[in-house]
């Protein structure tokens, strides 16, 4: 497997990984600048090189995925790192020695796992807010019962979506969706049927591991949600606390399509930004790492 499908792999699983890339040579070296390696948790793709060098650098960038965060979440990630060895039979490195009599410099690309954001409904302020959406890196997933709305042609807007885009088109049950979504997903409820979002509603709160709830409509409408879920879903005051209504930045008032996807969106993206600030530093990324001198 090359180190472009490894990364897809990891990405699919939603497991973070780092990149190591040959970014130097100087002399002689196992292998040229540009050569790679892709490390997950457990498994190896590619190679540097082997030997010391290879070893040095997968151990690091495990320490790194350990640092990502726990679990499959996404988290703040550690910052990309450069590795200088000396290949030479007077270093003795931590894995043995290497005398290809050159130097090398490594570098380590962390791959951290992306957010997820799933919209339940994508008419008019739904594929606005996946326009706007799909311009970031994450995975973005697009739910409706309404096949027009996932028309080829419709959805053509987001040909150069820089996210991962799955579409969903659920005829009968939307909620079943939210089991299928990956751990942390963030959850966007702006469905074209009242009903249908309240079942929404009902269905996220009881699905373990999601991120944040959001619901489209207005504070009447939500009063009538809120007796619903605690009457007819036996929800308590904290679980119902977890669904946020009004969604968007309050100060943003206008009604066209448009402008409430600009404002559910920078939303988004200010509490993404503030879990990034919350997270507390593991001790392993917060300390710079010493370049390591191998001998090859």
């Amino acid at each position: 497997m090359d180190w472009v499908a490894a990364v897809a792999r990891l990405r699919a699983r939603r497991e973070p990984g780092v990149l190591v890339t040959v970014a130097t040579v100087r002399g002689h070296a196992p292998r040229r600048a540009g050569a790679k390696l892709v490390v997950g948790r457990t498994e190896t793709w590619g190679s540097i090189g082997g030997g010391n060098i290879e070893a040095v650098a997968i151990d690091r960038a495990r320490e790194l995925n350990g640092a990502a965060g726990p679990g499959s979440e996404p988290g703040p990630g550690p910052e990309p790192e450069l590795m200088e060895f000396a290949l030479n039979d007077k270093v003795t490195g931590r894995h043995g020695v290497q005398c290809c009599g050159g130097a090398v410099t490594v570098l380590l690309e962390p791959l951290p796992v992306v957010q997820a954001v799933a919209v339940f409904g994508v008419g008019h302020v739904g594929l606005e807010l996946a326009r706007i959406l799909a311009r970031h890196h994450l995975d973005l997933h697009l739910i409706d019962t309404r096949p027009d709305m996932l028309t080829r042609e419709r959805l053509g807007v987001l040909a150069d979506a820089v996210a991962q885009i799955h579409v969903h088109h659920t005829p009968l049950l939307p909620e079943e969706v939210l089991t299928e979504l990956p751990p942390g997903t963030h959850v966007m409820i702006m469905t074209h049927d009242h009903a249908e979002d309240a079942a929404l509603c009902d269905a996220a709160l009881r699905t373990a591991g999601l991120g944040s709830i959001g619901l489209i409509g207005s504070s009447a409408k939500w009063a009538r949600f809120r007796q619903r879920l605690a009457t007819e879903g036996g929800h308590d005051a904290a679980a119902i606390d977890r669904i946020k209504t009004p969604i968007g930045i309050a100060e943003i008032t206008g009604k066209e399509p448009a402008t409430i996807a600009v404002s559910v969106a920078a939303d988004l993206l200010r509490s993404f930004e503030q879990d990034r600030h919350r997270a507390v530093p593991n001790p392993v990324a917060a300390v710079a790492y010493a370049p390591v001198a191998g001998s090859a």
